[in-house]
């Protein structure tokens, strides 16, 4: 995968685009006014590996959660801004890190302009984010349905106005709900600009089968190059987001961070309750950042050789379990009610070291 050299722009401290690594976002689902639910959750976005928050802002008065939130957390905030372009205004003013504009909820070309005007005055960097269920309707031009080509108009004259305005510290979305078209208007797009792309597919769905929906979309899109930042839309606890995110980028060979489980479906053979000893480790580990490819393999099949292969591993058999460590076998003969605690403490150590 040879990725498209884009331009780099600074939100906070993180780099987005050019050889940047591709960097993983999400958004709060609290209430922001409520200060502390808000920066527990973006804690736990942190400790998830999170790297650009994304906050709504529906009010003026939203916008005093700002500088407590840039006091209290050490990653860069974005503000999502629709319907009224003061709040992006007073957020820009407030020291936001980024702001996330959607020109078809402002629907206003002026409005716009007066927010790449602060934008300029502040040094903000703005997302133009185009979604095909809110495309301005001067766009549409008696069009049933908006589509790709669409999208691709309206973010290619929203980048020209910023520029026109002197700044051109940007980052581009187009979403849609539909893997197809949110592909077609991000290779469309991506042909005529060279702004980084924030990509994902929007509203994908509940946490299992929106992460698959996600993973097709932002998979085909990254094998291709495209993408400098993403974000796995699903409903439900924003943690998920940002596993699903890693876990994407980490079987593309983009990121290397955290435990990559190699784990067999069972069959028959299988003696061991494989899934529940899976499942248990999945959270025990999840927690670690260090790249390592685990694998808990229920039988001799396939078993010994993907442990072997893998940097850890164990292999279960009828009665006990052995360990593996970079190819080589360290402990035999190990029960299988310790064989997991075993794993992990061999786990830690190898990290340690």
């Amino acid at each position: 995968m040879k990725r498209k050299n884009t331009k780099k722009i600074k939100i906070g401290d993180v780099y987005v685009g050019g050889n940047a690594p591709i960097v993983v976002q999400s958004m709060l689902n609290t209430n922001p006014d409520n200060f502390q639910e808000t920066l527990n959750q973006s804690r736990e976005l942190k400790k998830a590996g999170c790297e650009l928050i994304r906050i709504a802002l529906p009010e003026l008065d939203t916008c005093k959660i700002i500088p407590f939130l840039k006091q209290e957390l050490d990653v860069p905030i974005i503000g999502d801004i629709h319907f009224n372009h003061k709040i992006a205004i007073k957020a820009m003013e407030l020291g936001i890190d980024g702001v996330r504009i959607n020109p078809g909820t402002i629907n206003n070309v002026r409005k716009v302009k007066e927010i790449a005007v602060v934008a300029a005055d502040t040094k903000t960097p703005v997302r133009i984010g185009i979604n095909i269920g809110s495309i301005e309707k001067r766009l549409l031009k008696g069009q049933v349905k908006p589509d790709a080509k669409t999208m691709v108009e309206s973010a290619l004259y929203y980048t020209k106005l910023f520029e026109d305005t002197g700044w051109t510290e940007l980052k581009v979305s187009l979403k849609a709900s539909n893997i197809h078209e949110t592909i077609d208007a991000c290779k469309k797009f991506s042909k005529q600009s060279n702004y980084p792309l924030h990509i994902g597919i929007t509203e994908a769905g509940p946490i299992f089968s929106g992460a698959i929906k996600s993973a097709i979309g932002i998979g085909i899109l990254l094998h291709e190059g495209l993408g400098d930042t993403i974000r796995v839309s699903l409903t439900g606890n924003p943690v998920y987001e940002v596993i699903a995110a890693y876990h994407i980028l980490r079987d593309l060979g983009l990121r290397k961070r955290g435990i990559n489980i190699i784990s067999c479906p069972t069959c028959g053979r299988c003696t061991t309750n494989l899934a529940e000893i899976v499942e248990e480790f999945e959270k025990d580990i999840a927690s670690i950042d260090a790249y390592l490819d685990v694998a808990l393999m229920g039988c001799e099949v396939n078993g010994p050789g993907e442990a072997k292969g893998a940097d850890i591993g164990i292999a279960f058999g009828k009665n006990n379990a052995v360990l593996f460590s970079k190819g080589k076998i360290i402990k035999t003969n190990i029960p299988k009610e310790m064989a997991k605690d075993i794993l992990k403490e061999e786990i830690y150590n190898l990290v340690a070291t």
